[in-house]
Order: C-alpha cells, then structure tokens, then sequence
C-alpha cells in the first residue's frame, strides 16, 4: 500500500486519480500508524515552502516523515520534492525536512519567465529507477518558479530552462520529481508506476 500524505497542501486528488487508473493500492492519509505501516510513500505539494512546512509541523507528522522515508521508498511532487531540502527560501529562509542536503531557490532564467510552465524534456545524469522504460529525453509537465541546488550525485535528470534545472533527484529510498508526474501523461504514469513496484 501506498500512502499519499494529506497535509493540506497537496495536488492529492489528481495524485490518488493516477495512481488509480494503474491499478495502485493508495490511501490519501495524515495519520501516522497508517504511513508507518505503508509500503511507500508520496508527498505531493501545490503552493508556498514557508506555508506547506508550517503545516506539515502542525499535523505532527515530520518526525514521522524524516523516519519512514529512511526505511521505505519515498517520493516528494513538486513542491513535496523542494521540502525535501535543508532549506528553502521562499518568502523567508526556512529549514525543510533535511532528506537531501541542498536549498531551494527562486529560478532566474535569463530571457525567460517565470513560473517554468509547460513540458519540457529530461536529461539524464545518473541511473534512476523511476526512468526504468523511458526514452532517453522524454517530456514532462512542469509549473514551478523555484529550483533546487544540490549535489550532483542527487540529480537524476536535469531539465533545461535557461540554465540547467534539477528535476529529479534521488538519494537511498528518497526521490523527488519537480514535475508533475500525473499531469505528464504516458511518461509520468510510466513513473508511478516504477515507483509502486519498489
């Protein structure tokens, strides 16, 4: 069973719907027992890092979160994948969850607007189960004004916006995707469900 984080700022429906066309087992949940005793777990995320903390330490899941995500598979969507960080500075500096070392940041393309809105492609830079069957560059669907910097040896793919934009990462059993992958048609559902079968 996979249990899909419902902490109050989460694109958790259309999440669930994906995953629900595959034929994965989810429950959309904020209670602890029930993501402890998961098998995998996703974080989704729609709006601001400062704000989506602050909720993710009201419901009193944190803790939980940083511990589970070190026993079993976990996925952070969009801004669930910036959270993953040590730190974020949207609005203000604020510590994340610190699951991978790196800060987020607003996205400066030269030339080019903000909010990153629309497909674009990946491009690999390490071996990453989730891109198991995919095409060497395939598209997916992004919208997001802030980026992520970290190591490289936690980048999966990268994307190009003006400049090089980390888009999926990977460290032990965590994984973040800046993209949506259920808005990213064949290729994202292709990703859930590489995700389900860890």
């Amino acid at each position: 069973m996979t249990a899909i984080i419902d902490y109050g700022a989460g694109n958790i429906f259309s999440v669930k719907n994906a995953c629900d066309s595959l034929g994965i087992d989810t429950v959309l949940t904020s209670d602890k027992k029930v993501i402890e005793d998961a098998d995998r777990i996703i974080l989704p995320g729609v709006g601001a890092f400062p704000a989506a903390m602050d909720k993710l330490i009201a419901s009193g899941l944190v803790d939980t979160i940083r511990a589970e995500a070190q026993k079993k598979p976990f996925l952070g969507i969009c801004l669930g994948m910036q959270l993953l960080f040590s730190k974020g500075y949207e609005f203000e500096e604020r510590d994340g969850l610190g699951l991978i070392e790196g800060d987020v940041k607003i996205m400066a393309p030269e030339g080019l607007d903000i909010p990153h809105m629309g497909w674009n492609r990946l491009i690999r830079n390490k071996e990453c189960p989730l891109l198991h069957g995919l095409s060497d560059e395939p598209y997916v669907y992004f919208v997001h004004s802030y980026s992520a910097r970290c190591a490289d040896e936690d980048v999966a793919a990268y994307t190009d916006y003006g400049t090089q934009v980390v888009a999926l990462v990977s460290r032990g059993n965590v994984y973040g995707a800046q993209f949506h992958p259920e808005k990213s048609g064949d290729v994202g559902l292709t990703m859930l469900r590489n995700f389900a079968a860890l």
